[in-house]
């Protein structure tokens, strides 16, 4: 038990019935002292168990974000682009028209999908000359194969004029293109999205 007395030099410290008086240098120098005189006072000894207490409970940053489990990598859709040609590359725009062409994978089950839908973005380094490309596909419902039969695949061609967003010539140097195959089912509100596939990304040098 620590009490005070009028005198602003002198605390009191009562200890298993024991009153002793320690001046605030005498504590300093006991705060101080090296590890083996900190022990031969009670306040010595406790000050070194609460700084054992705090190192022990203390984690590093590093270590608490290690700790965190990772994600299972997301596995691919069943939808897939087995391969896509883009042709001519180099392209020239005042040779014709640029093809992008398609080979989907459909999955085993529709989930009651009617339409498959191809697109293509195309993009300037400079994201000022765009362009997206789109088409859509009716398909026949297929019965899924338990048997281990390959599902049905479909060709799909797009064609790019050379044209941006605003119908002007796309200027020449290196664009960005990424294309994505949908599964698209009727709803009430028009054709919604059933699946979608990982997209094909490439470059396409316009002369």
């Amino acid at each position: 038990m620590l009490s005070r007395m009028d005198s602003p030099y002198v605390l009191i410290f009562r200890t298993n019935n024991l009153v002793t008086r320690e001046s605030p240098m005498t504590i300093y120098w006991s705060l101080s002292a090296p590890p083996s005189k900190l022990f031969r006072s009670s306040i010595g000894r406790m000050a070194w168990m609460l700084f054992c207490i705090a190192l022990a409970l203390w984690t590093p940053p590093d270590a608490s974000a290690k700790s965190k489990p990772q994600r299972a990598p997301r596995p691919e859709p069943e939808l897939k682009i087995l391969n896509l040609d883009v042709s001519p590359n180099p392209y020239t725009v005042s040779s014709g028209s640029l093809q992008f062409s398609a080979v989907v994978k459909l999955p085993r089950e529709m989930d009651g999908a009617t339409l498959l839908e191809v697109s293509s973005f195309i993009t300037s380094p400079s994201k000022n000359s765009l362009r997206f490309l789109t088409t859509r596909t009716a398909l026949q419902p297929h019965q899924a194969s338990a048997s281990g039969a390959t599902p049905p695949q479909v060709s799909v061609l797009l064609t790019w004029d050379g044209l941006d967003q605003k119908k002007n010539q796309a200027g020449t140097g290196p664009y960005q293109f990424e294309v994505r195959a949908k599964l698209l089912a009727n709803g009430e509100k028009g054709p919604r999205t059933q699946i979608v596939s990982w997209p094909k990304r490439g470059m396409i040098d316009v002369k």
